[in-house]
């Protein structure tokens, strides 16, 4: 191992790496006087920049919070390195060799700088060998997506060969050691030996917002692969898929050039926006939006936590009009309040994503999908109030129940307005009504916070938590309608993940298919579903739980550990079997009694005389639904 990088090496780094450079990869910069360039500080948030880099003296400083350093505590604060790393990595960027106090070099095995060489050296590798032979379903996917090599030129696309060893055998020839090809995802472990990571997939890059390729995502073609359809690079030292976004090296200047950014679904989606003219497209990559996704793109939006969002960017997201689009909507509206800029959905006509608009309707059809966005509130308020039969007074009323605390929680008061009035309209209610719903509702939620602030968290980053979720008293004798407690809802859903996710084998494959698309009414345990269900292919692996974790968003993870170690509620002469399968029943035997009720409802207001043929099929569903609830709940 080497010792410390010899001071006059250090220096010499400094001296030649430009701090501007640096920062702006995080930072938009503007010219703040002589010899001084200011923007909106990355390490805290602020309205107006007040972080400071004079690249003369190689230094930065925040009058806001009193961050201040060089070029190497920079790298520290904002990649999470060592001092070492850091200055190895600057080294790495300008070509300096370094020399260390006992004579030795750098080390290789974990090492940033050697990781990001690896991928590099095999995205080379990649690249090279979608001309050959057989590459061909490779280039035949591409080209029936409408991309020419010109344009898997210039997105880096590759082809990883069918083989165990062939990127393996390339790198090792390079000088790579298996362990550091390991490390970097590049290989997994065999029982015996390495092998390639990729094979038979066509590859893209993923990258860094200075353009290192850090990973991989790789798309299934051949109809012997038995793996996911997608497969990206795990989790390395260098690649944290929760802290990267698809496509933002390309697109970053003119999401800070434009304070517009659109969030698009897979690889193929980046790529058509981009050649369609919309260049501040990204993706991410093989999780939900989140978070750390938000912190990635603020300073290149100029956004800022609870800033007026009538000065802020724009943030598009392009959801699929299916199922698993409408809950990815949900999730990025739950983190809409993390930005100041204002938030807009598209949705393409016939369900189309921007690749199959691009090739079935041209360019200009892209361009047009972002153009003719819809705010994120209204988005959320019409599929909300779309789920009611507005027909009718109940159906209005109910309606107003669901979108009011969505009107509630719009920073805006002066949108909020406008919106009170719209929902009127929608729903042919008199503004007064709505206006007193909707005060009604930010009450209520103003009471919710101020209860949720006075109770204890059992995790100090602010990420869910079981104790975190609405307390649950002991399971009483035998609850009436009047009796119900207003958290019971949630144990169960609690209690079912549980076991959904500590004993699926016992729950079987088919209860766990239907629990997986039932509606859960907590937001945070919905989440925690849904990553449930992207893992089911991989059901009765060994490695279950790490499959699910995996695809759980970093603010949920802890919520989702704790569901999986956390003791299943003990009841007396009551098998684990039994329980298990009992309490995943209850909540889709639950979504079968609410749609058994709207059938009913439907029913009701059916006049059997003027539409026969219509009463008999409600019949019949009400029959079909009873049926299967009954077949559930004797499995």
């Amino acid at each position: 191992m080497p010792g410390l990088i010899k001071r006059n090496d250090i220096d010499e780094v400094r001296s030649r790496t430009n701090i501007a450079d640096i920062v702006g990869d995080h930072v938009t910069l503007k010219g703040a006087g002589v010899g001084s360039l200011k923007g909106l500080c990355p390490f805290h948030d602020e309205r107006s920049p007040s972080f400071h880099v004079r690249p003369q003296v190689g230094r930065y400083h925040c009058f806001g919070c009193g961050e201040d350093g060089d070029v190497f505590s920079f790298v520290m604060k904002t990649d999470h390195t060592t001092f070492q790393e850091a200055v190895e990595r600057m080294a790495a960027r300008i070509g300096f060799e370094l020399h260390y106090e006992d004579g030795g070099q750098a080390s290789d095995h974990g090492n940033r700088a050697r990781l990001i060489s690896a991928n590099e050296a095999a995205r080379e590798f990649f690249v090279g060998r979608l001309t050959a032979a057989d590459a061909e379903p490779a280039r035949r996917f591409l080209g029936e997506r409408g991309f020419d090599p010109a344009a898997a030129e210039r997105f880096g696309v590759g082809f990883a060969p069918k083989s165990f060893d062939a990127l393996r055998s390339h790198l090792t020839g390079l000088g790579y050691r298996d362990d550091e090809l390991v490390t970097a995802g590049l290989l997994s472990q065999g029982d015996r030996s390495p092998y390639d990571r990729f094979r038979g997939r066509l590859v893209w890059p993923i990258r860094d917002v200075t353009g290192s390729t850090i990973g991989f995502g790789a798309r299934r073609l051949l109809d012997d692969d038995k793996g996911p359809k997608y497969l990206n690079t795990p989790e390395t030292p260098i690649y944290h898929k929760s802290q990267v976004l698809y496509g933002l090296d390309l697109a970053r200047r003119d999401i800070s050039k434009g304070k517009q950014v659109v969030i698009v679904e897979g690889y193929t989606d980046v790529m058509a926006c981009h050649l369609a003219g919309v260049t501040t497209a990204v993706a991410t990559c093989g999780t939900s939006f989140g978070v750390d996704h938000i912190k990635l793109l603020r300073p290149m939006l100029g956004d800022v936590g609870g800033a007026d969002t009538s000065t802020g960017g724009e943030v598009v997201f392009t959801f699929d009009p299916d199922e698993a689009g409408q809950r990815a909507a949900s999730r990025a509206f739950a983190e809409e309040q993390r930005f100041a800029a204002q938030t807009f959905v598209a949705v393409a006509p016939d369900g189309l994503d921007p690749c199959d608009l691009r090739l079935n309707r041209g360019d200009d059809a892209v361009r047009r999908l972002v153009s003719t966005k819809r705010p994120m509130f209204e988005f959320m308020i019409r599929r909300l109030i779309d789920g009611h039969d507005l027909e009718t007074v109940e159906g209005r009323v109910s309606a107003l129940r669901a979108a009011a605390p969505v009107v509630a929680g719009i920073r805006d008061r002066s949108m909020t307005q406008g919106y009170v009035r719209s929902l009127a309209g929608w729903l042919g209610l008199d503004p007064a009504d709505v206006a007193t719903s909707v005060d009604d509702a930010r009450r209520a939620s103003s009471a919710q916070h101020a209860l949720e602030r006075s109770q204890p968290k059992s995790v100090s980053d602010g990420r869910q938590s079981i104790t975190s979720l609405p307390p649950v008293p002991d399971e009483p004798a035998g609850p009436s309608l009047l009796t119900l407690p207003g958290d019971l809802t949630t144990r169960t859903e609690r209690d079912a993940l549980m076991a959904m996710l500590q004993h699926p084998a016992t729950v079987g494959f088919d209860l766990m298919q239907r629990a997986a698309r039932a509606r859960i009414e907590n937001s945070a345990l919905a989440v925690v579903r849904d990553a449930i269900g992207a893992s089911l292919d991989r059901f009765d692996s060994s490695d279950w739980l790490d499959v699910v974790l995996g695809q759980t968003p970093s603010p949920f993870d802890s919520l989702a550990k704790e569901l999986a170690i956390a003791p299943i509620p003990e009841r007396e002469g009551r098998e684990i079997t039994t329980y298990c399968r009992g309490i995943v029943v209850s909540i889709v035997e639950r979504d079968l009694i609410r749609e058994k009720s709207e059938l009913l409802g439907q029913s009701f207001r059916t006049d059997v005389k003027a539409e026969p043929e219509r009463w008999r099929e409600i019949q019949v569903r009400i029959a079909a639904v009873e049926a299967d609830r009954r077949a559930i709940r004797q499995e």
